[in-house]
């Protein structure tokens, strides 16, 4: 008897648990642990009711009382109560799957590694209306940003309901998100992944690496927003946590004073011989340097990067297979990348318009290593003799034929008993490509950011970056389009046809 009144009372201690952890669930959304000790010991106790009560229900459903549904109405309540608890336990502590075909719905690899290697807390206050689009998104990304690591805890605050919350954090605008973490603050309006990286990263940073943009020679600008310039670019690497400076070394001797990078993007002007020595004594000392040079512009660049073993060109590259689909043969659409950690990861092709080859010579330089980073198709040539009016032509004894390495990574050898190396140059026959009209294609931008993160040693930056709103579009080769144009234009055409023709010979014969 006295067990049967146990068996009773652990009935209602579940009911009361399960409804209990859910209302504590919504109230207290970031203690997670309780919730599911709750819900676990609620699930617990109403299987051992059920099972203790088994037969007292078949007696019960037996009589005449019960027998039009009552037992069957007290057994489905008690199954959706189980149910329901296993469901809550599923939704606030299952796994996470995306099952679409682009992995839209799944955080990108940046972040991931971001999220992977943080070892930090971060705290990050959500202010904003429940009933609005901006909560909502805020709430699906963070919800996967704190299920991937357990550094970091998010809170709501409606602002019109704790308007003293919102002064404190300085709030201007609905829809902000702060992050904290030690003494520094960073504020978001627009919650986008993309967004809420690059906040987590600069959140997290102590040391700014300082890239510098040398001026002077006829480079693209970073305050330059046509579709030639690099303003684009330039935010792109302040939202990664850089520290972006510009100038010249003729104005400023001590330009290069604790630098981590050099970036000399697209010069059109000869450089002089006190500025080459600078950039050389530079890289000598550890300084990494990136250098994009156009084709057919005489710098005196050419001669210069011949140090580190390193040759531009001749000619400019033509692809037949690797281009932009009915666009011109040398505008590279670069699909075959290496293992070097910049491409790694690389399923996005980049998009090199009119670009030179890179080469390596290991005779001139001593303790470098050299690395493709992306490669032209075994259909390609240099064009060494190149007119933009007409189309060009593989022409045997004249032209080079391929493939290329269209950029290439040069490491040096730390000096060390291990045969460990280190970031120095990276070396791309375009600049082009990081410019305004084409830095937001997907695989530039990865591009370019990678790169930098390469030669500034910040391992946590290389990956896929954060993906926009939109899905990424296919874009098909020259081959593929052709097979398109077939299918669409001429297939189902005839297809159509064909039927056509049966159906009218068929009711001919009727």
């Amino acid at each position: 008897m006295a067990i049967n009144h146990l068996v009773s009372a652990l009935g209602l201690v579940g009911a009361l648990l399960g409804l209990g952890g859910m209302v504590f669930s919504q109230i207290k959304p970031g203690h997670s642990t309780t919730t599911m000790v709750l819900e676990g010991v609620a699930l617990l106790c109403l299987i051992v009711y059920l099972t203790g009560n088994w037969k007292r229900l078949k007696t019960f459903s037996s009589s005449r009382s019960t027998r039009l549904g009552l037992n069957s109405i007290l057994a489905i309540v008690l199954l959706t109560g189980i149910l329901t608890i296993i469901n809550f336990l599923t939704i606030q502590h299952g796994g996470w799957w995306d099952l679409s075909e682009t992995q839209h719905f799944s955080l990108a690899p940046q972040t991931l590694h971001v999220l992977g290697h943080l070892e930090q807390d971060v705290r990050i206050t959500v202010f904003a209306h429940e009933d609005t689009e901006g909560f909502r998104t805020y709430r699906d990304l963070l919800e996967s940003y704190m299920h991937a690591t357990p550094n970091i805890s998010v809170t709501y605050v409606d602002p019109e309901k704790e308007p003293a919350r919102a002064r404190e954090y300085a709030i201007s605008k609905m829809n902000t998100a702060v992050f904290e973490s030690g003494a520094q603050t960073i504020q978001v309006t627009t919650p986008t992944e993309t967004q809420l990286t690059s906040a987590l990263i600069r959140v997290t940073k102590d040391h700014f690496k300082r890239l510098v943009f040398l001026e002077g020679h006829g480079e693209r600008q970073i305050t330059d927003q046509e579709r030639g310039g690099l303003s684009m670019a330039r935010v792109k690497l302040e939202a990664q946590g850089y520290r972006i400076v510009r100038g010249s070394l003729r104005h400023d001797p001590d330009l290069l004073t604790n630098t981590d990078v050099l970036i000399l993007c697209g010069p059109r002007q000869a450089f002089a011989h006190e500025e080459l020595q600078q950039m050389t004594r530079f890289v000598a000392d550890g300084g990494r340097l990136l250098v994009l040079l156009d084709p057919r512009t005489a710098t005196g660049l050419e001669e210069w990067i011949a140090q580190w073993g390193l040759v531009l060109g001749p000619g400019i590259v033509v692809d037949p297979v690797d281009r932009i689909a009915r666009g011109s043969p040398t505008a590279l659409l670069v699909r075959r990348f290496t293992t070097h950690p910049i491409t790694r990861e690389f399923t996005t092709p980049v998009l090199l318009p009119v670009l030179q080859p890179v080469s390596f010579d290991p005779s001139s330089a001593t303790r470098l290593t050299f690395t493709s980073l992306a490669q032209s198709s075994e259909h390609s040539w240099a064009e060494t003799d190149f007119d933009p009016k007409t189309a060009p032509d593989y022409e045997e004894g004249q032209d080079i034929k391929g493939p290329f390495a269209l950029a290439g990574a040069v490491a040096r050898a730390t000096g060390t008993s291990e045969p460990a190396t280190v970031p120095s140059l990276v070396v791309i026959g375009n600049s082009a490509f990081a410019s305004n009209t084409y830095i937001m294609f997907p695989g530039n931008t990865d591009f370019w950011l990678n790169t930098i993160a390469w030669l500034a040693d910040e391992s946590t930056l290389i990956a896929i970056s954060p993906k926009g709103a939109s899905f990424a579009p296919f874009i098909p080769d020259p081959v593929q389009e052709h097979l398109l144009f077939a299918v669409e234009v001429f297939s189902v055409p005839f297809l159509l046809l064909l039927l056509g023709i049966a159906v009218w010979r068929r009711r001919q014969r009727l």
